[in-house]
This record gives structure tokens, C-alpha cells and sequence, in this order.
């Protein structure tokens, strides 16, 4: 493998440069801290179009990037002699719903974009997927590797586009394209639009009011995994060996949940706390993705192994979640 250079999030090589695009969402921060603790903090260019907090200006390079301007992309490329990209830019699937246009434009445009970039000028290329990249015909428990998809949401159709793209890039150019179809991702950042968002929220709110209205049925199964887990395995799949990889795309997760299940864990922690149940148009969602994701390949091909169980999840999140939101909020 070469050596690693700048992210989009873009990555150098040698001094390697890493830019991961989308850099100010759910995993963009989190995932440039972890890959500048290893590569440097100059050979991770975080990237966005959103202006940045001082804390991410003080953190590392940060600069515009456009996904929909293919010559901006380029001249970032070339300026800064990026080796690698991890494109997290996307609308997710509640969120896309509600602007389907834009999601065309950002979540297949912008992909296109990045893949011709990569192939121009041969870099390494990341792109996430997801449980949302099945659908209502996709055996739910458990869904494999390989199967029928037909999601029936723009952010699961563009995905599956993004899949087979990768894959026709890599066998068509020798693309290094590599893809994690993750489930949902449970952070300590706030809740932003995801279906399986719920599984944050209910800790602001229950922590912050002791209250909480749920969008899903309580006994609504989906898979989740913690950022740390999520971001390790992007980071051990990146660099797993060429040689190893039997596939382009793999499906990674940790566990599965209900509701249910998550706020009789957290009535641990909050005795009083009231649950309410409204479902709205996410059940329909919900009820079209994985209940039990089977990720047995991505641990036999490189060895991927999750470290959080639900117990360690709920023990992590109550500490964040008012160490870093509750207590501020109230000084």
C-alpha cells in the first residue's frame, strides 16, 4: 500500500494527504481527528462548504470544497497532493426525502465527481453506504452481504448507485474503490435527520427532560453500531491489504435494538424516564431496512471485530451527552 497523504476528508502520501468532503457531519470530525492522531495533522485536509467553528480552524487544515465543482476538486488535488479521499457528503434519508432534487444533485452528481477525480489521478477512495441501500423486498434477518437491494428512499437508491459505480469503476479502471455499508451510527454529536436518529435523541431529551417521543414503534429491530467502532473499521478496512479484500463493499455493524430494548437500558440511568411512542413517516422507512445486518465476511476477509455492546454504548452516551451538552447548557 502507498503511504498515505491528504483527506476530503483529502490525504497526502509519504507525508501523506487525506480529505474527507461532508468533513462537518456526524463522522467528518470525528474520523480527520482519528486518522491526524495517526498519518499528522497537516496530511488531513478536512473539507465542507459550511463555515467552520474555531475549534475546527485550530484542529487541522480545513478549506471549501465544492463536490458539485469538478474543477475546485481537481485544483484541491493537485495544490495539495491529495492520495486519498473519504467522501462523506450526503442528504440522509429522512432528510432527502423532504428535497429530492437536491439530494439527486449532492448524493449521485457529487459521486460521479469524486470517482472521476480518483480515477484521474489515481487515488484511494472511501465512500460509506448503508442499511438504507435495502429495501422491502431484502431478507431483513439477517441481511447478507450480497442480495437483492431496491431500497425505496433517494438517500438508499443513490447509495446503491454509489456501490455499483464503485465497483464498475474498479473493475473497468483498477479504481481502489472500497465501501462500509454501516448501520446506524450512535454519537454523542446531536441528532441530524437519520431515521435511526432516534437512538441519539432519546438521550438529549430523556437526559435534558426526562421525556421522549419516540418516531418508531418500540419493537422496531434496526442494526447501530458506536463512532468509535464505525470509524475504526473504515480506518482497518482503508487499510487492509489489496490481497485480502474478496470484495469492494462489505456490511459492518455491532449489534441490533429496539427502541424498546435501548430505554430500558438508559431507565438505568434515568429512573423517571417516560417514553411515548408517535410513529411517523420513518416507521415506513424503518420497516424497509436490515433487522440483524450479517457482517460475517467483512471478519473473515480483514478481521473486523466491534469492541461496544449495547451496555458499553449506553454507559458511553449518558457520560458524553452530559458531560459535553447537559452540564454546558445549564452553566
Amino acid at each position: 500500500m502507498k503511504t498515505l497523504k491528504k483527506l476530503a476528508i483529502f490525504v497526502k502520501s509519504n507525508n501523506r494527504s487525506l480529505v474527507p468532503t461532508g468533513g462537518l457531519g456526524q463522522l467528518g470530525v470525528e474520523c480527520a481527528k482519528l486518522l491526524r492522531g495517526r498519518y499528522g495533522e497537516e496530511s488531513v485536509i478536512l473539507s465542507d462548504i459550511i463555515k467552520p467553528s474555531n475549534d475546527i480552524v485550530n484542529s487541522g487544515p480545513y478549506i471549501f470544497a465544492d463536490i458539485l465543482d469538478f474543477k475546485g476538486l481537481q485544483k484541491i488535488v493537485v495544490d495539495h497532493r491529495v492520495d486519498w479521499i473519504i467522501h462523506f457528503s450526503a442528504l440522509l434519508s429522512a432528510i432527502g426525502e423532504q428535497n429530492v432534487p437536491l439530494a439527486v444533485r449532492v448524493n449521485i452528481e457529487g459521486m460521479h465527481n469524486v470517482l472521476e477525480l480518483a480515477k484521474q489521478y489515481k487515488l484511494r477512495i472511501f465512500v460509506p453506504s448503508t442499511i438504507g441501500a435495502f429495501g422491502p423486498d431484502s431478507p431483513r434477518n439477517p441481511t447478507p452481504n450480497v442480495t437483492i437491494q431496491r431500497p425505496r428512499t433517494i438517500y438508499g437508491v443513490s447509495k446503491v448507485h454509489a456501490e455499483l459505480m464503485g465497483e464498475y469503476y474498479h473493475h473497468k479502471f483498477g479504481l481502489d474503490f472500497r465501501c462500509l455499508r454501516f448501520p446506524g451510527v450512535i454519537s454523542s454529536d446531536p441528532p441530524g435527520g437519520g431515521t435511526t436518529d432516534y437512538a441519539v435523541a432519546v438521550f438529549f431529551e430523556g437526559l435534558k427532560t426526562g421525556k421522549y417521543q419516540c418516531y418508531l414503534k418500540p419493537d422496531t429491530r434496526l442494526p447501530m453500531m458506536y463512532i468509535e467502532d464505525c470509524l475504526r473499521s473504515l480506518l482497518e478496512f482503508m487499510t487492509a491489504p489489496e490481497e485480502k479484500l474478496q470484495r469492494r463493499v462489505y456490511n459492518v455493524t455491532a449489534m441490533s435494538f429496539t427502541p424498546e430494548e435501548l430505554v430500558e437500558k438508559l431507565s438505568k440511568y434515568i429512573p423517571e424516564l417516560h417514553v411515548s411512542y408517535r410513529p411517523d413517516s420513518r416507521q415506513l422507512i424503518a420497516d424497509s431496512w436490515p433487522q440483524i445486518f450479517d457482517d460475517s465476511e467483512a471478519r473473515r476477509d480483514w478481521g473486523w471485530q466491534h469492541h461496544y455492546d449495547l451496555d458499553k454504548l449506553v454507559d458511553l452516551m449518558v457520560r458524553d451527552v452530559t458531560e459535553n451538552y447537559i452540564k454546558k447548557a445549564s452553566n
